[in-house]
């Protein structure tokens, strides 16, 4: 396929990030990270663009011209995250963004060959109902509640219509990776949570409600998939669930968690991780020295998002959030990963970089 000019739109999120460290490894490949702030370690070519700025993202186009390859992974989110997933202005920007920059770069980028875009379970109301169990692509979409994935999907098919490139849209479920202040990252607000409970003993309550079954999908899985469907005829403007290929509870792995950071796991207690102190965590950084920044800008809005996966004040076990991944398989993407492991490798590495204490 000749060599190819991937450029991915969100770089300091956790799919970036992820994409951002896959393709950098890649031969043959030249990477262009998008995001308003340098993605730590990256020192490849870089723009500090604002998507919502539609003159910005237009005049920034020109330097593009030799992208092959759009991972779009850029993200807006509201404050109160769960909410703000039904909330019209969370819908009108995200849309907003991809079309500042596929616009412009489809007119810039004549030899553009593949345009991946992120979607999730909310495409099947996890948020709002019971999931059918499995959902699948095509069968279970919820187009009746307002989301902005189907407005970037109708814009991005509709620019597609008779264009030589090619899209796929990815639905991964619950992703654990590297990224500091995301909005859903796990593996900052739970380890900032254990280290602060570590200050007072070896015992690390579980803090969520009643479990559900669920999935989760390692963030370097999905970059692998993200190049897989770039180059795959098979995934040529079609549309896959990405799991770990197991299935898991919160109360199930949390003695592996509890582990990773140096812990025991005990007995339930609830407790809201949104309500997390600053000053605690400030006092576990200054003893272990380590490099992670201030409390809200380490987790963002993870720790609603914990609250909310780990279904805090739950007392009934939930409708389990399963989906299919038969169609990838049967593309010929099959790769897997334990869910456990992928928990463990995570929090090793945030300890290996000093951004939570060792275990």
């Amino acid at each position: 396929m000749g060599r190819k000019t991937v450029l991915v739109a969100g770089a300091t999120g956790l799919v970036g990030f992820a994409a951002l460290k896959h393709f950098t490894q890649v031969p043959d490949v030249d990477v262009i990270a998008v995001s308003r702030r340098m993605p730590p370690g990256f020192t490849g070519r870089h723009l500090a663009l604002d998507l919502t700025d539609a003159a910005a993202c237009a005049a920034a186009a020109e330097p593009l011209r030799d992208v092959t390859h759009l991972v779009y992974a850029a993200l807006f989110e509201l404050p109160g995250l769960v909410e703000g997933w039904r909330n019209d202005q969370q819908i009108v920007t995200n849309d907003l963004m991809l079309r500042n920059l596929l616009g412009p770069l489809i007119r810039a980028a004549s030899g553009l060959r593949h345009v991946t875009l992120l979607q999730g379970t909310k495409a099947y109301g996890v948020h709002v109902r019971p999931l059918s169990v499995p959902a699948r692509e095509g069968r279970s979409e919820m187009r009746e509640q307002p989301n902005f994935y189907w407005v970037q999907e109708d814009y991005l098919r509709g620019a597609q219509a008779g264009r030589d490139w090619s899209f796929t849209i990815l639905r991964p479920v619950l992703i654990v990776g590297e990224a500091i202040g995301g909005a859903m990252n796990l593996i900052p607000a739970l380890g900032a949570h254990a280290a602060v409970m570590r200050e007072r003993g070896p015992i690390l309550p579980y803090p969520g409600g009643a479990e559900r079954v669920s999935q989760a999908v390692d963030a370097d899985l999905l970059a692998r998939a993200i190049a897989w469907a770039g180059e795959t005829p098979a995934a040529r403007n079609e549309t896959f669930n990405v799991t770990n290929g197991d299935v898991f509870t919160w109360p199930n792995v949390w003695p592996a968690i509890a582990e990773a950071v140096g812990m025991r796991a005990g007995p339930d207690e609830p407790f809201l991780l949104q309500s997390l102190g600053r000053a605690d965590w400030d006092r576990v950084r200054q003893r272990y020295g380590l490099v992670s920044p201030a409390l809200p800008e380490f987790v963002g809005l993870s720790l609603e998002y914990a609250d909310y996966q780990m279904r805090y004040g739950h007392t009934e076990p939930g409708p389990p959030a399963l989906v299919s991944t038969v169609k990838i398989a049967q593309a010929g993407f099959h790769e897997v990963m334990d869910t456990e492991v992928m928990f463990r490798k995570w929090f090793k590495l945030f300890q290996r970089k000093r951004l939570l204490p060792p275990p």
